[in-house]
């Protein structure tokens, strides 16, 4: 069977799921029924410096959005750092390090942007006998008013100034976690990396307002009528995640640097496309708090068999196999070629393909008197459209041709060879991949 342990910054755990830091691993009762449940990490609840009190609200905390059959898809939260004293949090850090030796333990920390503040915190911390830190430079909402979080993530010159102090007053892995309310996630993640930091983590939440409580005129969570923005997670943000995570794994000056990767995991298929584009391991949080801590024991299974299946014996094998195939836009092959084709077997004939393609698309699909769709090859410019609107799995499928290949259906040619073209036809200023 395939070996699920990793080592992550020599940071050893029985497998790559960890969970982030937030309302799961606030508290030594929450972890250790997570550690009893599998998972292999967490990320404790940020820690604040023992200076004024953290004060959550005491009204609703969370917005949601759903999906057609109410599953949860993305989650709003206006929740603060943990409220609970300093000393209290690494007291417990030290009980339940000593009893899980084998699982890690990262304590998430969000101080002032001053040297002593960090000076101050980090011994305390490295006393707890936890495997390392994570810098909480993504909070997006609360604790960037008081000039932290999102407020240090978005300036590379305090991440890496940040990040230096820290290499300086402690020893163990110290990873950034980065914000994606940003333009260019290259920028921060580079900074990290001069300032000495060990490996970076993300994306942390998604600055959002996730709906507006028409009755009340009040952006929800509604706290006595008035609402604020917040940070998203959950399903939705895994495609601007795993974007994130791409550009960091593949950019020169970013390209190797070990990345934790977050946003939206909910299966092992989503654990396994992150540690395809070069993450080391994954960090859960949403699924966890949707469907209870043993949801992990289906990530390890599901993805212990998909690498026995393909032969994996072990994560790091994985670890950014699927970062050489990202590439620009640019670089992509204008000779690959491929048709819609819809099985007339599994088709019910509900018409939204036809719909799509003939409302918003290049009509492309015919509709006979007796509701049979059918593909027109010599409309179609393969877009895939109707594969996504089509609530059959597998009914409208994708057939790939040769260029220059005559469509047997048709009796046409699929496309002009564009071989040797020394630029692309359609960007002239780009050179054709080979």
């Amino acid at each position: 069977m395939a070996d699920l342990t990793t080592n992550f910054l020599g940071i050893t755990s029985p497998n790559p799921f960890w969970l982030a830091s937030a309302p799961p691993t606030d508290k030594e009762y929450n972890v250790r029924r997570a550690f009893e449940a599998g998972w292999g990490g967490v990320v404790w609840k940020t820690l604040g410096s023992e200076g004024p009190p953290v004060v959550n609200v005491n009204g609703p905390r969370y917005g949601a959005i759903y999906g057609a059959d109410r599953r949860l898809l993305g989650l709003n939260n206006i929740e603060l750092i943990t409220d609970r004293p300093l000393q209290t949090n690494l007291d417990e850090i030290t009980r339940v390090k000593a009893d899980y030796p084998d699982r890690a333990i990262i304590v998430s920390i969000m101080v002032p942007c001053e040297e002593q503040a960090w000076k101050d915190i980090l011994p305390r911390v490295q006393e707890t006998g936890a495997d390392g830190i994570e810098l909480n430079f993504g909070c997006p909402h609360g604790m960037s008013e008081r000039g932290m979080g999102a407020a240090v993530g978005q300036v590379p010159e305090y991440i890496e100034m940040v990040a230096r102090w820290c290499k300086q007053y402690y020893d163990k892995p110290v990873i950034v976690k980065l914000t994606p309310n940003i333009t260019d996630i290259r920028k921060p993640a580079a900074a990290a990396l001069r300032g000495g930091a060990d490996a970076v983590s993300l994306i942390n939440t998604i600055n959002s307002i996730t709906s507006v409580n028409l009755d009340t005129m009040s952006p929800e969570p509604s706290i006595d009528g008035k609402g604020s923005h917040g940070g998203y997670c959950g399903p939705a943000v895994k495609p601007i995640a795993l974007s994130m995570v791409s550009e960091i794994a593949r950019h020169p000056d970013t390209r190797g640097l070990p990345i934790s990767g977050i946003g939206g995991i909910t299966t092992w298929r989503d654990a396994a496309e992150y540690i395809s584009l070069g993450c080391g391991n994954v960090q859960v949080c949403t699924a966890a708090m949707t469907y209870g801590f043993k949801i992990v024991q289906e990530m390890i299974s599901g993805l212990s068999d998909w690498m026995d299946e393909k032969g994996y014996t072990s994560v790091e094998q994985v670890v950014g196999r699927a970062v050489p195939n990202v590439t620009d836009w640019q670089y992509l092959n204008l000779n690959y070629v491929a048709k819609a084709k819809i099985n007339q077997d599994d088709c019910i004939k509900c018409g939204r393909c036809y719909a799509a393609c003939e409302d918003t698309s290049h009509q492309a699909i015919a509709m006979s008197a007796d509701r049979t769709f059918s593909v027109i090859d010599e409309e179609c410019v393969a877009c895939n459209l109707c594969v996504d609107v089509c609530p059959v799995e597998n009914c409208i499928t994708m057939e790939v041709m040769e260029p220059g290949q005559v469509d047997p259906r048709t009796g046409k040619v699929v496309q002009k060879d564009y071989a040797n073209w020394t630029t692309h036809p359609n960007n002239p200023g780009a050179v054709a991949a080979e």
